[in-house]
């Protein structure tokens, strides 16, 4: 991505020819008007459209390439993960909705629902298919038409062009990456490190060779004729070059021993943790090894059915690496679950008793019968001392320790359930088995290295 905006603002720059200066300042004007519509919380699609349409024209006719729109545009973008409150607001305006079925209400939760999501995530999403599917291969298939034959690739790779583009994409991609890297390591005396070994960064850089549609985009303002072909020959004998390099990178990396292509992979760096509260054994509730090198955490809510799915890989899970312990926050999310609050209160009043994953198991197994009169039978069924458990749920005596958890979900932007956190990391994606296993696997792997 990198690659591609710093050339998008190389064609800027480089192939503007004319300028015409009073059509520049409308595209500027349109530009600052579309930060300052950001900045004042304007949502109206339309109007950013349009504004974009005005810059787009006005760059066209300055000389200075449109494409620079995009960019501009594309970097103002907003992108935050969906905030907890953002998503109360819209199941409140869905049960109104409910309550009430007019336009008004189907307008308000349809606008509430939208907005819980970012901008950078709602256009991804439209438009992401289209450019993917249909632009990027049309672009594609318009500008790199060749007629190969013998003597065209005979004269081509003879040609300053051809060599010159083949030999910067596959030497220079991964010199100047590989290089880069290493220089701001040195620079900084290894205060800056890579979060990756330096065979995943030599690959990077090797796979970055692979440059087709912005390079056909720069081929097609640099050259014409005769050259504009040796230029496309470049480009795509040098994807091919690039792709066969980094298969042997990663062959050649896998023929090391274990120890060794870990390093190589995975590198030594310190991982960033994304986890708020470090994990504290004196408060958090730990299933497993006490000191395992990795460790599992949850935000969940009993309620949540999606927590009750997640439970068999997460015992799974306990079962296949016995080198793993596993933390259970709380997180009921009470906009949509009316009893998770008081399940979870339940869970902390169990703990009292030393009992709290006697009744994790319980409320996760039966996750549709969380009344107080269901959690009252699971304490009798686990023999607790009942009068106790039933007076510390009436006085709400653990409510502040389920809120003790929810404000760590916040510092944290945990917004929905389950969320899981591996070694501080948290864990995007599916959590079935395979994912978490995956994830577990990696995490044990970089323990293993920093040990």
């Amino acid at each position: 991505m990198v690659d591609d905006l710093a050339a998008i603002v190389v064609i800027a720059l480089v192939y503007s020819h004319h300028l015409d200066v009073r059509a520049l300042v409308v595209g500027l004007a349109a530009l600052a008007a579309v930060f300052l519509a950001r900045v004042g919380g304007l949502r109206y699609g339309v109007l950013y459209i349009g504004l974009g349409v005005v810059a787009w024209m006005a760059f066209f006719k300055s000389g200075v390439d449109p494409a620079v729109t995009g960019l501009v545009i594309g970097l103002a973008t907003p992108a935050y993960p969906a905030a907890r409150s953002d998503l109360e607001q819209a199941i409140t305006r869905v049960r109104r909705f409910r309550e009430q079925p007019t336009p008004e209400a189907a307008r308000a939760a349809s606008i509430s629902l939208t907005e819980s999501i970012s901008p950078n995530e709602r256009l991804q999403n439209t438009f992401h298919p289209w450019s993917s599917y249909v632009i990027v291969p049309l672009f594609a298939l318009g500008n790199a038409g060749l007629v190969i034959t013998g003597a065209f690739l005979a004269h081509a790779f003879t040609s300053p062009i051809t060599l010159g583009i083949f030999t910067g994409y596959v030497v220079g991609k991964p010199i100047g990456t590989a290089g880069g890297a290493w220089l701001v390591t040195k620079l900084s005396r290894g205060r800056l490190r890579l979060p990756a070994g330096w065979a995943s960064v030599t690959g990077a850089g090797t796979i970055a060779g692979v440059g087709v549609t912005v390079s056909l985009l720069i081929a097609e303002l640099a050259f014409h004729g005769e050259q504009l072909d040796q230029a496309k020959a470049g480009v795509l004998a040098a994807a091919i070059a690039a792709a066969l390099l980094t298969w042997a990178v990663f062959q050649v990396t896998s023929l090391l021993p274990k120890p060794l292509r870990l390093r190589a992979l995975l590198g030594t760096a310190t991982v960033i943790i994304d986890l708020a509260a470090p994990v504290d054994p004196r408060r958090d509730h730990i299933r497993g090894p006490k000191n395992a090198p990795v460790t599992v955490v949850e935000y969940g809510d009993f309620e949540c059915p999606y927590c009750g799915r997640a439970e068999p890989a997460v015992r799974e899970l306990l079962a296949d690496f016995g080198d793993v312990r596993y933390v259970w926050r709380h997180l009921p999310l009470t906009d949509v679950h009316p009893y998770a609050q008081l399940a979870a209160e339940a869970a902390e009043a169990a703990a009292a008793q030393d009992t709290f994953w006697d009744m994790h198991d319980a409320l996760l197994r039966h996750q549709d019968a969380l009344r107080p009169a269901d959690l009252i039978r699971y304490a009798t069924e686990l023999r607790l001392d009942t009068e106790r458990f039933v007076g510390d749920l009436r006085d709400h005596a653990y409510a502040s320790r389920v809120a003790e958890d929810v404000d760590t979900a916040d510092l944290g932007s945990v917004s929905g359930t389950p969320t899981f956190f591996i070694n501080g990391q948290r864990h995007y994606g599916a959590y079935d088995i395979d994912s978490l296993k995956d994830a577990v696997r990696t995490a044990r792997a970089l323990a293993a290295i920093a040990a």
